[in-house]
Parts: structure tokens; C-alpha cells; sequence
């Protein structure tokens, strides 16, 4: 499919107007935003990874990328509702209490979105209590919790004792990030995963969702 091509190559690029052209050019010759989504968008984004692994791209161009898939994506999104279209999983995502950074945290976003995933950005500075209303009632399959700061890490163990609290621990997946964050700190603090750049978040995400799929 010629289209599929044009913003498959588009996206790679980071070429906004491209997408555009080749998303509505798309839809006009009556392709699917499914497909247009899965074989364009999610495609790309999926290569843009495996690039960023290996070491072929960088942040800014997983950035520039990013931007351009979200464009394409603001187009079909309507297309997507309409016709029933589900996501792979629900993520709220956001930067603990204290932290107001967020650079990290919208790309992970960003390529998770990329990934077919619904995001619910929560933005910086989330007390563990928003965290814990996403899971609650906008129903997230996954929580991600980013920090970039040492002083602002604790938080992200206050945030999962405050599912436990609420007894959301067991209906909800946590992952972590962010600079100074590792795996054992994951691992101490009872979280379900680690990741250590966008690229990685998007696969452990994944990987979470088929196995919470396979065990419901």
C-alpha cells in the first residue's frame, strides 16, 4: 500500500506534514484507520525503537518521530472511536510528587502511544493519591511512575502503598523510571518493572499486558 509506505517512511523521518498528507490520503482511498494505525503508525514507531536500541537513533529523533506519529494519530483518533477500535491497555503516566520533569516521561508516553496504547498523562509534581484515582476510575491497566530526582523516589513507594491501601495493588501493573532509578530499586520497592529509556517501557509494557491477558 503506497500510503501505508508514504507515513510508515514519514514517521521514521519525523515528518509531520508527511504523515498528515499520507494519513488523509489514506482514508480517502478508504483504508482503515485500523490499518492505517497498526501497519503505518504503530510500525514505524516499533522500528523507531529497534533503531533507538540499536544506537541508530537518539532521544531527539525518538522525539521528532514521536511528534510526527501523534499527528497522524490526532486524524484517526475519531476514525478509531467510531469504528470500536481497542487499545492494547490503559497507562497513567506521570512524574512523582516533588519532580517537575518531564521530558522522560513524555516520551515514554509518547512511544507508548505509538505502541496502541491509551495514555492518561497525569503530568509532574502527582501526589501517590492521583495515582491512585486513575487506577480507580479511569480505569488504568498500568500505572508508570518516572522521577529524575533521588529526593523524589521514595515516592514512588509511597504511591504503590497507596494502592495496596485502597486495595488496587493486585488489579493494577507499576512501572518505573527515570535517571537515578534502577531494577533492584524496582524490585525493593515491589514494583512490577523496570525500564531504562522509552524504548524499553514500551516493551516491558506490552509484555505485561500479554501476560495479564493470558492469566484473565
Amino acid at each position: 500500500m503506497k500510503h501505508i509506505d508514504t507515513i510508515y517512511k514519514a514517521v521514521l523521518e519525523g515528518n509531520t506534514k508527511a504523515v498528515h498528507g499520507g494519513v488523509e490520503a489514506a482514508l480517502k482511498e478508504n483504508i482503515t484507520a485500523d490499518q492505517i494505525m497498526q501497519k503505518g503508525l504503530i510500525a514505524a514507531m516499533h522500528e523507531v525503537g529497534c533503531l533507538f536500541e540499536a544506537g541508530e537513533f537518539f532521544v531527539p529523533e525518538m522525539l521528532i518521530a514521536a511528534r510526527a506519529m501523534q499527528s497522524g494519530l490526532g486524524i484517526l483518533k475519531p476514525y478509531l472511536v467510531a469504528s470500536g477500535a481497542k487499545a492494547v491497555g490503559r497507562v497513567a503516566i506521570g512524574t512523582v510528587q516533588g519532580d517537575l520533569h518531564d521530558i522522560g516521561k513524555n516520551l515514554v508516553g509518547m512511544m507508548l502511544e505509538g505502541a496502541g496504547f491509551e495514555i492518561i498523562d497525569l503530568g509532574t509534581d502527582v501526589l501517590p493519591e492521583n495515582f491512585v484515582d486513575a487506577a480507580q476510575t479511569k480505569h488504568a491497566d498500568i500505572i508508570a511512575l518516572s522521577a529524575l530526582l533521588t529526593t523524589t523516589m521514595p515516592k514512588m513507594q509511597e504511591t504503590i502503598n497507596a494502592l495496596k491501601a485502597a486495595g488496587l495493588r493486585d488489579k493494577v501493573k507499576v512501572i518505573i523510571g527515570g535517571a537515578p532509578v534502577t531494577e533492584p530499586y524496582a524490585k525493593q520497592i515491589g514494583a512490577d518493572g523496570y525500564s531504562p529509556d522509552a524504548s524499553a517501557a514500551t516493551r516491558l509494557a506490552t509484555k505485561l499486558m500479554v501476560e495479564s491477558d493470558s492469566t484473565s
